[in-house]
């Protein structure tokens, strides 16, 4: 599982002309759902994502969590993270996730961190969103439930 994480001071995302999820201060989670990826891939990125220390404290230092913040988050499910660039100049998806486990899993992150007491706002699966993102530092994170990186 991977996931861009962007720490926002405010963050939307459209369908069809109309805006299905919108936040204030917290985090935008671009995330990847990878072939082979399961619940403990999950639990991993949700309790990562959720407790990074990159708000900052009264000292301006980046200490405190979306959690410690009460920030918001919006999740975008997106199987384009799992493009590999390396050969030729089209992506390859061969590693993404088929949709329905995807969905699954990406549901499976958005419920665990919902259960954390963040507000969570979605996008909508498989269709063609529209995002707005107003970055806050800029502070923007990679991270992956495999630590290739």
């Amino acid at each position: 599982m991977r996931a861009v994480v962007q720490r926002v001071n405010l963050s939307s995302v459209t369908v069809d002309h109309l805006v299905v999820g919108q936040i204030e201060k917290g985090l935008t989670v671009l995330l990847g759902v990878e072939d082979g990826d399961t619940e403990e891939d999950v639990a991993y990125m949700s309790d990562k994502i959720s407790n990074l220390r990159i708000f900052e404290d009264e000292e301006e230092k980046m200490n405190l969590s979306l959690l410690d913040v009460k920030g918001q988050m919006l999740c975008i499910s997106q199987f384009t993270l799992l493009g590999d660039c390396r050969k030729g100049r089209r992506p390859s998806f061969i590693k993404a996730s088929r949709p329905e486990l995807a969905n699954e899993l990406y549901e499976s992150f958005v419920n665990k961190v919902r259960g954390m007491g963040v507000h969570v706002e979605t996008g909508k699966f498989q269709a063609h969103m529209i995002v707005d993102i107003q970055n806050d530092g800029p502070v923007t994170l990679m991270l992956d439930s495999r630590k290739a990186f």
